[in-house]
């Protein structure tokens, strides 16, 4: 996910709650952070289990599934906006399935949690190992990605439009910018190049990506998902270096599990 533009407590589209069969077997009513794959499954499992519940999502949503119900766009800039939300949802608990890099909704809504003595939990899958590949490494951030990539590099990167004034020292002949929404904007710097294009990609097409445009270097978020784990896999048969970005920190005391199914469990028992 990409840093926030401010817009207070307000929702930027109508409210919807959680689509229930008519015989509901649970009284909590479940705010879900969505903006994951895993928010999805959980959606659909709470609805097929009666459990009432809205969902909240940071930006609209990519893909073409949709949830079983249509999540709320809403962003908050304080802690403090999403704990006056949460009490006006008369929210009884708090399932967290955003973005693995949306860790401003997860901060907010922990501490929101925190002071209201709400149950949380979040669910986030496992990030990809950079061990048995030798030509795979970490950064902390895009920036010191970019410091790790030497003159003549052509690199490939999917680490979204707002990443790109951490690419203003960029040493490389090139860098390739993925953009899975098409739009007119121009590129700030004369060696990046827009890479449209609609996913899911396949192994293959990643391959053809790569090779095509003589690409030597991957810069990805490690998101962790095996469908966006496609670009992974090809630059690293194709012996490629890839640069996966860390996952900012959790915070602390945050109860996790890396299951939806364990997310389905712990609602269930509320």
């Amino acid at each position: 996910m990409q840093p926030r533009l401010g817009f207070g407590a307000s929702a930027l589209v109508p409210r919807a709650g959680g689509a229930k069969p008519s015989a509901v077997i649970d009284k909590t009513h479940i705010l879900l952070l969505a903006g994951s794959f895993e928010a999805r499954s959980l959606a659909e499992a709470m609805t097929a289990r009666g459990l009432q519940y809205d969902a909240w999502i940071t930006e609209p949503p990519r893909g073409s599934a949709p949830m079983p119900v249509t999540p709320q766009l809403r962003r908050f800039d304080r802690a403090k906006d999403m704990q006056q939300a949460i009490g006006q949802g008369g929210y009884r608990a708090v399932l967290d399935a955003s973005h693995v890099f949306d860790r401003l909704a997860t901060k907010q809504a922990f501490a929101a949690a925190k002071t209201m003595n709400l149950p949380y939990l979040r669910i986030e899958r496992p990030a990809w190992a950079t061990t048995g590949h030798p030509k795979t490494t970490s950064a902390k951030d895009v920036r010191t990605a970019t410091a790790m990539i030497g003159e003549g590099a052509r690199v490939f990167a999917a680490t979204g439009w707002d990443s790109l004034p951490d690419y203003a020292n960029f040493k490389g002949e090139v860098l390739m910018l993925r953009q899975t929404r098409r739009h007119p904007r121009p590129a700030p710097y004369p060696f990046v190049e827009l890479a449209f294009g609609d996913p899911p990609f396949s192994i293959d097409d990643e391959k053809e990506l790569f090779a095509s445009h003589k690409i030597d270097t991957l810069v990805c978020r490690n998101l962790g998902s095996s469908a966006s784990g496609m670009k992974v896999d090809a630059a690293q048969a194709l012996g490629l270096h890839v640069i996966l970005i860390d996952r900012p920190a959790l915070p602390q005391g945050l109860e996790m599990v890396t299951h939806a199914a364990d997310g389905i469990a712990w609602a269930l028992n509320l």
